[in-house]
């Protein structure tokens, strides 16, 4: 069964964790099962750049992203070579080691 690290952050993981994920999972549905609260204003579609993630280690084990998923990656705050959205980035056998940006872009977050 491959581990997540999500690498700590101030208001989401401030001590950081490593979790269990299973292969099929995408590593937003793994946050948040797992209490890490990774923002997803279009619950899941592919369709905003809120749950931006950066995979420290494992990206090459990930599925490619699609044409759509790099559209909407061109429009995320701090996006990096191995940025994937959390929603998009499905696991397979290796463990990941991911960051999530400090930041996020959401132009209508309800939680403000």
């Amino acid at each position: 069964m491959p581990k997540i690290v999500f690498l700590p952050h101030a208001e989401l993981c401030p001590e950081g964790a490593a979790v269990d994920a299973q292969n099929g999972e995408t590593v937003l549905d793994v946050a948040l099962r797992n209490g890490i609260d990774i923002e997803h204003a279009c619950e899941k579609s592919c369709a905003c750049t809120t749950c931006h993630v950066i995979v420290r280690e494992g990206f090459d084990s990930l599925e490619e992203s699609t044409e759509l998923e790099d559209d909407m990656l061109d429009k995320a705050w701090g996006l990096e070579p191995e940025s994937r959205l959390g929603c998009q980035a499905v696991v397979d056998n290796e463990d990941l080691v991911v960051e999530i940006p400090l930041y996020t872009v959401n132009m209508v977050s309800e939680s403000h």
